[in-house]
């Protein structure tokens, strides 16, 4: 239990280095799920970004003055449950594409949430290095967000929209054969 606020913002950041570690296991996992090479790509290069995060957690940490290991996190435990959930409950295709989109963003609106109150409780601290370490990567992740919006609206939503079409019957237009 955290003694006073600085204490509290070093749990804070043990448990979100937990998140960001628990994720550099999964992200492999989704990318290897992902039938849209685009989606797949962009998988991949989360992980490189990812780890970047967290040698920067690990920076902010020494500059805290605590050990970034110690909390589980508990809440990316659970998101990442539902995504492999939904990569053992789809079948490939971009509706499973679609849904580890869904997945994904999920993902980044915590570590979101997460980085701007760490970003905050920094500069609330004085501490401005780690709090310019901890908006760059609130900034990665608000990028993150958005490219992944982007790829489900130009992309895997129309394709997984057409197959759905293509497999529904009433979806047929007059004349069909079947």
């Amino acid at each position: 239990m955290a003694e006073d606020f600085k204490s509290l913002l070093g749990e804070l950041l043990q448990d979100t280095y937990s998140a960001e570690t628990q994720l550099l296991e999964a992200l492999p996992e989704m990318a290897g799920a992902a039938s849209t090479p685009s989606l797949r790509k962009a998988f991949e290069e989360h992980l490189a970004v990812t780890q970047r995060q967290v040698e920067r957690l690990e920076k902010v940490a020494e500059m805290i003055g605590c050990d970034p290991d110690g909390e589980d996190c508990e809440a990316m435990e659970g998101l990442i449950a539902e995504a492999e959930e939904i990569m053992d409950e789809h079948d490939e295709g971009p509706v499973r594409d679609a849904a580890l989109i869904a997945a994904a963003q999920k993902v980044e609106h915590y570590e979101i949430a997460a980085y701007g109150t760490l970003t905050a409780m920094a500069k609330a601290c004085g501490m401005k290095e780690a709090a310019a370490l901890l908006a760059e990567t609130l900034k990665e992740e608000k990028d993150t967000d958005e490219a992944l919006t982007e790829l489900a609206e130009k992309e895997v939503n129309p394709a997984a929209l057409r197959g759905q079409a293509a497999n529904d019957p009433t979806a047929r237009g007059k004349g069909s054969a079947a």
